[in-house]
């Protein structure tokens, strides 16, 4: 049996690469309501989003207050006329049709969701993260996805991982791994939780958040050994091996 039976995995920079959605999305909201859209007006946006995340992640602000509050910020900057909360609907609508996955994610997908029960657990958006996890193809590997904007609390908070456990009835938290790429959302949720960790480090940063997670990668592949026996090890690339699952 699995090492782990359990893996709550985030989807944006782990499983589909969010930055180049995010960076067509953006670009076709701009162009839609012909505001600039050249490099210094993207790089402002991106500057205030990823402050008002960080502002969340701390639980300082609220996310529905989040992804309007972002727009609102942007285009008082830039001195336009356009209402905010139309500039994120629009952007909500282009978002979700990007669904850009990162390299060995599928194959990755594959091979967990044989031996693990997996569960989505996302901050993000619903249509949003549910669009695009249907677009590729991966909703088919979550026994069930968690996403924030539904369930009402958001990472790093420990209520998120506990709800996805107690609605799947998973009873062994030592047999649970959260994966994610997120170090003050995913490992600090994960241990906020009482929970294993895996730091998915595709580019190589440095961990200056003071936290330690259980585990680092830097592709998705690695993690066939941290979750697997070697029995199962053996098996990577076979199918029809769903497994039996202890954790419950």
């Amino acid at each position: 049996m699995a090492k782990y039976n359990c893996i709550m995995m985030d989807i944006d920079n782990t499983l589909l690469d969010f930055d180049a959605a995010e960076h067509k999305a953006l670009l076709e909201t701009l162009q839609q309501f012909s505001l600039p859209c050249d490099e210094a007006a993207v790089s402002r946006y991106h500057e205030i989003n990823s402050s008002l995340w960080g502002e969340l992640n701390k639980g300082k602000i609220r996310r529905d207050k989040l992804v309007v509050e972002r727009f609102d910020r942007f285009v008082k900057e830039i001195g336009a006329a356009a209402k905010a909360t139309e500039l994120n609907r629009a952007y909500t609508e282009h978002l979700a049709t990007h669904a850009d996955v990162i390299p060995g994610a599928e194959e990755a997908l594959q091979e967990l969701a044989e031996v693990a029960t997996m569960i989505a657990v996302s901050n993000g958006t619903e249509s949003v993260e549910r669009g695009r996890l249907k677009l590729s193809g991966f909703e088919k590997y979550f026994d069930d996805i968690f996403i924030s904007e539904t369930v009402g609390v958001s990472k790093p908070n420990p209520k998120i991982f506990q709800m996805a456990m107690r609605k799947l009835g998973i009873e062994h938290s030592d047999k649970v791994l959260v994966v994610g790429d997120s170090l003050s959302a995913d490992i600090q949720g994960g241990v906020n939780a009482g929970l294993d960790t895996c730091w998915v480090n595709m580019n190589g940063l440095e961990n200056e958040s003071g936290l330690t997670p259980t585990y680092e990668v830097k592709a998705l592949r690695e993690l066939y050994p941290i979750v697997m026996e070697e029995d199962e090890l053996q098996n990577v690339g076979l199918k029809n091996r769903k497994h039996q699952n202890d954790a419950i």
